[in-house]
């Protein structure tokens, strides 16, 4: 899959498998929200409205009211790729959700997966 192609997905489309593979290893969807927000800066309110307008990848993250500045903290493998080594900067925050999910779901305690 091209990048160009995983930038075009809507965000809201893969909201539910997000929240689906949380909720398989017991966490909640307020914690898969709570991450979320924590990475991009989003309030409920704008995490809302972001799923509402079915935008694509490139406009959730264009549009986040900023990233969090621990975000370069996040480290390991999604996919077979480092995400701290992935140069294109939008798929690099998408792995960097993907592996923050991956903690989720995995049994990490929130404070290290919110990098506290």
């Amino acid at each position: 899959m091209s990048y160009e192609r995983v930038f075009r997905m809507t965000f809201a489309s893969v909201y539910p498998h997000y929240v689906a593979k949380a909720e398989k290893k017991n966490r909640t969807k307020a914690e898969v929200d709570e991450i979320i927000c924590w990475l991009t800066g989003y309030d409920m309110a704008g995490l809302k409205k972001q799923i509402d307008l079915k935008n694509d990848f490139e406009t959730f993250f264009a549009e986040a009211p900023e990233m969090h500045p621990k975000c370069s903290l996040i480290k390991g493998v999604v996919c077979g790729v480092r995400v701290e080594e992935v140069e294109d900067p939008l798929m690099q925050k998408i792995r960097y959700l993907d592996k923050l999910i991956d903690e989720l779901a995995r049994g990490k305690a929130m404070e290290k997966i919110l990098r506290q």
